[in-house]
């Protein structure tokens, strides 16, 4: 990703060596203490969510794919801008079969076929504002669903969310170094933005993240 591109601070921080530590310290230690999520609520979402016929967006280090439940040898797409996240999650998930997409979520997305399920974990807060552009990858994602697919993930929220102390400082730090985009980031914001692409929407808080689901996408304008 060109590094003028309002994406790139999102995810520049996802380095191969940071990947190799991101489960043990940011899931494991850090997400409890910061923004008082277990992994719990997340994999749960996974695991009644993903089908076998999914694409994951910003998967990370593909730790909630890993623990979806899906059968060795499942079909599974993942997409990011950020090569050392594509490698890594490729082979943290060698018992898949796995195509890896480079491509931006905020641009239309370079994928064939359409898919039944589509994760987005941990990615909306990452990326640059407005709440206009962010829209804009919610449409993205649902451009490429099956009339019954599902979007699914879930993202911390801004500075209206009910932060710890050291939460809120940790979210005022991330966002001036551009790691986060997401100070006026908030639940309804979140529900107004999956709701423009889908017919059915929840999201539930957890401590100071909103987790969510959409289903069935609605047809694009004009067609």
């Amino acid at each position: 990703m060109d590094r003028d591109d309002p994406a790139y601070r999102g995810q520049a921080d996802y380095s191969a060596r940071m990947l190799d530590l991101y489960d043990p310290i940011v899931i494991g230690v850090l997400s409890r203490l910061f923004w008082r999520c277990p992994p719990e609520p997340f994999l749960d979402n996974y695991r009644r969510n993903i089908t076998d016929h999914h694409l994951e967006i910003g998967p990370g280090t593909g730790y909630c794919v890993e623990r979806s439940g899906l059968p060795d040898g499942t079909k599974v797409t993942i997409l990011d801008p950020n090569r050392d996240v594509l490698e890594h999650t490729t082979r943290k998930l060698d018992r898949l079969e796995v195509t890896a997409v480079e491509a931006d979520v905020l641009k239309p997305l370079p994928v064939d076929g359409l898919f039944d399920s589509a994760g987005m974990n941990m990615v909306i807060h990452c990326l640059p504002g407005p709440a206009t552009r962010k829209a804009l990858a919610i449409q993205n994602v649902a451009a490429v669903l099956s009339p019954n697919g599902t979007l699914f993930g879930a993202t911390i929220l801004g500075r209206a969310a009910k932060h710890s102390w050291l939460g809120h400082r940790v979210l005022t730090a991330f966002n001036r170094r551009g790691a986060f985009d997401n100070l006026d980031d908030t639940a309804d914001g979140l529900r107004e933005m999956l709701a423009a692409s889908f017919e059915q929407v929840d999201v539930k808080i957890v401590g100071s993240a909103a987790v969510f689901e959409a289903k069935r996408p609605r047809p694009a304008t004009g067609s």
